[in-house]
């Protein structure tokens, strides 16, 4: 009789995750994603009203979830989170967005967009990795990129800055960490229709402009995302470190 392998799991359960950017949006759908799958996750956010909603949302679905008001950009804060005891998963939903032409944008705002997008992604990762790798177990960091971390776009200098910054970083952590079995992935979206979002599909130009590149019948919704991040948080993705999963409907194909 032949030995059939051994199917993946998905499952999460006795593990412990971090989500940030957690109280809304695409953070909100990993949070309930890894919980759905047994996890026990710790939802970060700033926004202090909006996050307990969220976690108490979750409670009462009947996921394990607490929730901690953290600003990503204060290191100080961000640092002994990560290193007082190792999570298993952590997933970087954090993002800002200041979009401009690349000759009207303001010293300010690009370091406001590199401060969250790459500066504090960088750190979360090292601290996250540091504190797996003291522990002798094996972990998943995620973090949420863009499309735009793979190709231009209008009026989004900055904001492609950043994204190609956090990719090539994911790249070179992923070389160093991969032999403690430290595994680290980007999920890179489309535009997903999020309250934050939803100002750009209300511009009938804008829209159009989405629909003209994505070459799927809609828009991405917060569930498209859900799937991609429990996969890169699970066993079932063992073998994926240093890549990035685009759900972009094929913007990018070409």
């Amino acid at each position: 009789m032949i030995a059939l392998p051994t199917p993946p799991s998905l499952d999460l359960k006795g593990k412990r995750a971090l989500v940030t950017g957690a109280s809304s949006g695409i953070g909100q759908g990993c949070a309930v994603s890894l919980a759905a799958a047994g996890a026990h996750v710790t939802c970060a956010a700033r926004g202090a009203d909006r996050l307990a909603e969220t976690v108490d949302a979750m409670t009462r679905t009947g996921y394990a979830a607490k929730a901690l008001v953290l600003d990503q950009n204060d290191l100080g804060a961000l640092e002994p989170v990560l290193m007082d005891g190792a999570f298993d998963i952590v997933v970087n939903s954090a993002g800002l967005a200041r979009h401009t032409p690349a000759l009207d944008t303001t010293p300010e705002d690009y370091d406001a967009v590199m401060s969250v997008n790459l500066r504090s992604a960088y750190f979360l990762s090292a601290w996250a990795a540091k504190a797996m790798i003291a522990a002798e177990k094996p972990g998943s960091i995620i973090h949420i990129s863009s499309q735009m971390g793979h190709v231009g776009g209008l009026d989004r200098a900055v904001y492609c800055a950043s994204k190609h910054g956090l990719e090539g970083m994911v790249k070179a952590m992923a070389i160093e960490w991969g032999k403690s079995n430290v595994r680290i992935n980007t999920v890179a979206p489309t535009f997903i229709r999020t309250p934050l979002s939803q100002p750009t599909f209300d511009n009938p130009e804008r829209a159009a402009w989405i629909m003209e590149k994505i070459k799927l019948p809609r828009p991405g919704e917060v569930e498209d995302i859900m799937g991609a991040v429990l996969y890169l948080a699970s066993g079932a993705s063992a073998m994926v470190t240093g890549t990035s999963l685009l759900i972009d409907g094929g913007w990018t194909a070409g």
